[in-house]
């Protein structure tokens, strides 16, 4: 990574997402979203913002270090997971890991206050911008288990205690949280009030 223009360009070198990049596409990198400023063979040109350094991992990358990659899901494109948006919440620490039999591997991350509060069990989180299920939650963490193919396909098999990790919480429930939020209102009598609206529409008791 080189600074210039008061931004940080990223080089990736990969043979087969840089194939079909062009410029002006977006490109998932460890779960970042960057947009591609210039390609020469298999190398990929990406400017990274001050911001996008501070809310990520992206600042901490070192020449010769592996990331996951992955394009944009086209508009026509089979959806088989949960959506991700490439717009970290922030970064996540691993605690520790442990072989779980067959291959499995069972990863326990620390994770801020602000990002906790939208991860659920059994919901969805993207971890360096792989999607997975949160197998448990508890407070100030959770953990994930990852099967061998994802260990082999990705960066997450050979991270380490102590690690960091970006995180991308389920969009779902941030829209919940606005939504309830702007319909109880801030008074103290606003989360009184929508469980009245709530059992009026026949949903509570």
């Amino acid at each position: 990574m080189k600074r210039k223009h008061g931004v940080t360009e990223l080089v990736v070198t990969d043979a087969v997402i840089s194939q079909d990049a062009q410029v002006g596409d977006s490109v998932s990198v460890d779960g970042v979203c960057l947009t591609v400023a210039k390609r020469e063979g298999d190398k990929m040109f990406f400017d990274v913002s001050d911001e996008t350094q501070k809310s990520s991992g992206a600042g901490d990358l070192r020449p010769g270090a592996k990331v996951n990659l992955e394009p944009a899901m086209a508009a026509l494109g089979r959806f088989g997971g949960h959506f991700v948006t490439g717009h970290i919440d922030g970064t996540g620490t691993i605690e520790s890991k442990r072989a779980a039999g067959g291959g499995v591997i069972e990863i326990l991350i620390q994770a801020p206050p602000v990002i906790q509060k939208y991860i659920v069990k059994k919901g969805s989180i993207a971890v360096d911008g792989v999607s997975l299920t949160v197998a448990d939650v508890w407070v100030g963490g959770f953990s994930i288990v990852i099967i061998p193919h994802t260990s082999g396909v990705t960066t997450l098999g050979a991270k380490n205690r102590g690690d960091s990790v970006n995180l991308e919480t389920d969009i779902i429930g941030k829209y919940v949280e606005k939504f309830v939020a702007a319909y109880s209102g801030n008074s103290a009598g606003g989360g009184a009030n929508l469980l009245n609206k709530l059992r009026e529409e026949g949903f509570t008791r």
